[in-house]
């Protein structure tokens, strides 16, 4: 269970650590034999991020209410209904311009102007059936008790480099422009007050931070898993957005 923005009473502190302390609560009151609590990425309890902070505060009130729980932090999920890929490829379907978030201002570089930089923020993007047999692993392989596994899929990935490949799996052209953080502050500002915010300035402060694994924790490697990359995974289902469709 978990929200990207808060509306209402659906608050990140009510749902990611409110609602995950109850869940392992009632889990271990009704003697379950396994439990496998899905975080996030980047979860930190000491992040400026709203989101971040609350991804960490419901794993510490797992941890408190089921020490055995297995614990998955993937990076960005993708899959056939994802809320990321499928977010910007609809937007270059009616958009000439696609932003690349985290660029530098612009600098000279080998003799030109540089406007991208590195590329943007980097981001570890990891399959949805590989997150999938992660979840099957913590429920049936009693090894992973009380272990905290970082999902990330084989490549990482700047944020240009990810409009790039949404562009090449939906066969479409769009100008990348460069969106430095302020700039990025700025629309989240207004885009928050939207029904369904396509940016808010939380998700700003999270883009500050890269999205990878850490090389601190175990991953998929150790579950047994080969992770699927993005290009051979996108194309199967970001073709819809081609012109004529699939």
């Amino acid at each position: 269970i978990g929200i990207l923005y808060e509306r209402g009473t659906q608050r990140f502190d009510t749902i990611h650590r409110d609602a995950a302390a109850r869940i392992a609560r009632a889990a271990k009151a009704a003697g379950a034999d396994r439990l496998v609590h899905m975080s996030a990425l980047g979860a930190s309890e000491t992040s400026q991020s709203r989101y971040a902070w609350s991804k960490a505060a419901g794993e510490t009130a797992v941890r408190d209410a089921y020490p055995n729980a297995v614990i998955l932090r993937p990076s960005v999920v993708f899959g056939p209904h994802d809320n990321f890929f499928n977010l910007f490829a609809a937007l270059a379907r009616l958009s000439p311009v696609l932003p690349v978030f985290g660029c530098p201002p612009p600098s000279f570089k080998d003799g030109a102007i540089d406007i991208y930089g590195d590329g943007g923020g980097k981001f570890q993007p990891v399959y949805a059936g590989d997150v999938a047999d992660a979840l099957m692993k913590g429920v049936s392989d009693a090894s992973t008790n009380g272990q905290t596994y970082e999902l990330g899929g084989p490549t990482v990935y700047s944020y240009q480099a990810l409009m790039n490949l949404i562009l090449t799996a939906t066969d479409r052209r769009c100008l990348l422009a460069p969106t430095p953080y302020f700039v990025a502050s700025l629309q989240a500002f207004f885009l928050q007050f939207l029904p369904k915010p396509l940016l808010t300035p939380d998700q700003v402060t999270l883009l500050r931070s890269d999205n990878v694994v850490s090389g601190k924790t175990p991953t998929l490697a150790d579950l047994g898993i080969a992770a699927n990359s993005a290009e051979v995974i996108l194309p199967t289902y970001l073709d819809k957005y081609q012109r004529g469709g699939r």
